[in-house]
């Protein structure tokens, strides 16, 4: 698989050096920010090397913050250090998806079930800012946009439905999850549908209604239908000549 590298227009950081009037952190903050939108875009490929010292000469920056942003990847499922100590962009498994769509579309269903039935007039507040700010992503075809916003908004049901053993497992397969949400979005090229930001819409009525089992029903049918959309576009011709997947250790 050829190695994908950062485009040299999406790394104009300055340096980490003292002088420079930068912030301490900001520098690590610069490189985190900039990998992990290559990563999340598919720029950087799955099994793409993060050499700290090359990274270190194109960001013009000590190697200190490039590991700190580094560590963040690796937190974030991003990135994986192998056995001898070098990093990689991680790899997407696909042998793994119907087991994580299936727990993906769990987490839709019981996460809305139980907001409709624990759900605070705040919850509803917050919950709709989030839907907005979502339809708003979608309307400028901001695809990272949409899937921080969409990340966002089910994360506030699952706040609305008070088990923060639910939050905490959905939020980890909403962060797992995002490139794949990526190639989601493009399916559509960006351009997602209508019908489809209604359907937040739709289950945010339900939920405030407290009609638990539309609201399960609702995103049953929201998750079956992003299960189909990326299946289908993975398993298209058009999609098999990129390198998504990186061989096992």
């Amino acid at each position: 698989m050829a190695k994908a590298k950062v485009k040299a227009d999406k790394i104009e950081a300055a340096g980490d050096a003292p002088g420079t009037g930068r912030v301490r952190g900001q520098g690590a903050r610069t490189v985190y920010d900039t990998l992990r939108q290559a990563i999340l875009e598919l720029t950087l490929e799955p099994g793409s090397p993060l050499d700290e010292v090359t990274l270190s000469e194109r960001f013009d920056m000590s190697r200190t913050p490039i590991r700190e942003a580094l560590v963040r990847l690796v937190a974030d499922g991003l990135a994986k250090t192998l056995p001898n100590r070098n990093t990689v962009v991680a790899s997407i498994d696909f042998e793994q998806l119907p087991t994580y769509f299936e727990a993906l579309t769990l987490m839709y269903r019981v996460t809305t079930r139980s907001a409709a039935v624990h759900r605070r007039a705040e919850h509803i507040a917050i919950i709709r800012a989030f839907e907005a700010g979502y339809a708003d992503a979608v309307t400028r075809r901001d695809a990272l946009g949409m899937i921080q916003a969409n990340r966002d908004f089910h994360m506030a049901i699952a706040e609305a439905g008070g088990n923060s053993y639910f939050t905490t497992l959905f939020g980890r397969l909403l962060d797992e999850g995002r490139r794949i949400l990526r190639l989601y979005y493009q399916s559509f090229d960006d351009q997602l549908p209508r019908q489809y930001v209604d359907e937040h819409g739709a289950m945010v009525a339900a939920i405030e209604t407290r009609d638990a089992e539309r609201a399960d029903a609702l995103a049953a049918a929201h998750a079956a239908q992003i299960v189909r959309q990326i299946q289908s576009y993975i398993a298209r011709s058009t999609v098999t000549g990129i390198a998504l997947t990186m061989e096992r250790d």
